[in-house]
C-alpha cells in the first residue's frame, strides 16, 4: 500500500530541477560569499544572482531581499525589528504561530497587542486603527483553510507611520504575489512550501524602512541578518520560485479541480462532512488547501487511523499540530465544538494525482465509518 501525501502545506518535496541546481551550486560555488578571493567571489555572484531573480519575480528590489533560515525567523525579524519600544501592534488568531508567538512575547513584556475578529469563512474583519498602533500583521493566505486575506485593502487604510507585515508563506507559488502592489512594509516566505529546500526563506523589507537587527556578529545582508549565506539553498529557492511562477496558471487550474474532486469524493464516502473556510470554487482561497470536519470522529484518532491507512494529512499547522489540540484558527472562526474537534487539513501540490485523490477519499471513508461505529468521540 503506497502512502498518499496530502500535507503539502507542511512541506513539499524538493523539485528535481531544484535538487540538481543545489548539487551544481555545491560543486562550483562552495566558497564563503564574504571571502575576497576568487572562490568567494563565485559564491557571492551565486547569492546575488539568486537574490536578483527572486526580487524580480516578486516585484521587489534586490537590496530589499534578506535571506533567512525560513519564514519563522523572517517573521520574528520583521515583527521584533519593526515595532518601536512605545508602539502597539495588531494581529489576528488566523496568523501562523510564528507570528502569533512573537506578538504574545511582546504583550508579555508590556506591549499593547490588539486582535482583530474573524468571520465564519476565516477572513479577518479589520477594525479602525487606534492611536499608538505602529505595526499590523496580516497574512496573505491562511495555512489551515487557504483563505486569502485582504492585505491590499488593509494597506490602503493604514495611517502614515504604521507598518504592515505580511506572512506570505502559504501564498508564494500558489497565487500571484507582488510586493510593491500589495503595499506592505515587509513580506516573508519559506522555500520548502513551493518545492524548494528546507532551511532557507526570505524577508523583503521596503526601501527606507529601518529594521532593528535581532542578531549580531557580522556585516552580511546590510547587517539585518548576520552570518554566512547558505549559497546552495539560496540558489535552490530561486529556481523553485521560477518554476512555480512559470506554471502558475496551469497549476491553479489543476489544483482547483483537485480540491473540488476531493470534496465531492469525501461527500460520497465520508458524510457527514463540514467544509471549514471558503467554499468550493471561491476565488479568495488558495486551491492547495481543503479543511474538512468529520462530525462523530475525533481528529486525533482519525489522523492516526489515516496514517495507518497510508494517508498523510494534518490537524493544522506543522508548528503546532504536534500537540493535537483544536485549531486556534477554527476556534477564532467560532465553528461549533463538534466541528472544531473533528477537523483535518488536506493540502495538495500540482503533482498530486487524481487517482490518489479518489483512493484517499476511499480510505478516509473506511476510517470515518469505523470510528463512528466505535463511538470514540468522547
Amino acid at each position: 500500500m503506497h502512502t498518499i501525501y496530502l500535507d503539502h502545506n507542511s512541506t513539499t518535496p524538493v523539485l528535481p530541477v531544484v535538487a540538481e541546481a543545489i548539487r551544481h551550486s555545491e560543486s562550483v560555488a562552495y566558497g564563503n560569499p564574504s571571502s575576497a578571493h576568487g572562490v568567494g567571489r563565485v559564491a557571492r555572484r551565486a547569492v546575488d544572482d539568486a537574490r536578483e531573480r527572486i526580487a524580480a519575480l516578486l516585484g521587489a528590489h534586490p537590496d530589499e531581499v534578506t535571506f533567512t533560515s525560513g519564514a519563522t525567523e523572517a517573521n520574528n525579524l520583521a515583527i521584533l525589528g519593526l515595532l518601536p519600544a512605545q508602539g502597539a501592534a495588531i494581529g489576528s488568531h488566523l496568523e501562523h504561530p510564528c507570528v502569533v508567538e512573537p506578538l504574545r512575547h511582546l504583550a508579555a513584556h508590556g506591549t499593547r497587542v490588539e486582535w482583530w475578529p474573524v468571520d465564519s469563512r476565516g477572513v479577518i474583519m479589520p477594525a479602525p486603527i487606534s492611536p499608538g498602533v505602529k505595526l499590523v500583521c496580516v497574512m496573505l493566505a491562511n495555512h489551515e483553510t487557504g483563505a486569502i486575506q485582504p492585505v491590499r485593502k488593509v494597506a490602503e487604510t493604514l495611517p502614515a507611520g504604521t507598518a504592515l507585515h505580511c506572512d506570505a508563506a502559504q501564498a508564494l507559488g500558489k497565487i500571484t504575489v507582488n510586493f510593491r502592489s500589495l503595499g506592505v512594509t515587509t513580506l516573508t516566505a519559506s522555500a520548502h512550501k513551493f518545492g524548494g529546500p528546507k532551511g532557507v526563506g526570505i524577508l523583503i523589507t521596503k526601501r527606507g524602512v529601518k529594521l532593528a537587527p535581532q542578531m549580531f556578529g557580522g556585516h552580511q545582508q546590510r547587517g539585518r541578518r548576520p552570518g554566512t549565506e547558505p549559497v546552495p539553498l539560496t540558489v535552490g529557492m530561486a529556481v523553485a520560485l521560477e518554476q512555480t511562477v512559470a506554471n502558475l496558471a496551469a497549476n491553479r487550474a489543476k489544483l482547483e479541480a483537485l480540491r473540488a474532486r476531493f470534496w465531492e469524493r469525501l461527500a460520497e464516502t465520508a458524510s457527514p462532512i463540514v467544509l471549514n473556510g471558503p467554499e468550493i470554487g471561491a476565488m479568495d482561497v488558495v486551491p492547495t488547501t481543503l479543511n474538512v470536519s468529520f462530525p462523530g470522529c475525533r481528529a486525533d484518532l482519525l489522523l492516526m487511523a489515516l496514517d495507518l491507512a497510508g494517508v498523510a494529512c494534518s490537524t493544522g499547522s506543522a508548528c503546532s499540530s504536534g500537540s493535537l489540540l483544536p485549531s486556534p484558527v477554527l476556534r477564532a472562526m467560532c465553528v461549533p465544538e463538534n466541528v472544531l474537534q473533528s477537523a483535518l487539513r488536506f493540502s495538495f501540490c500540482p503533482g498530486t494525482d487524481f487517482a490518489d485523490i479518489d483512493e484517499a477519499a476511499r480510505r478516509i471513508g473506511i476510517a470515518t465509518h469505523q470510528l463512528r461505529e466505535s463511538g470514540k468521540m468522547e
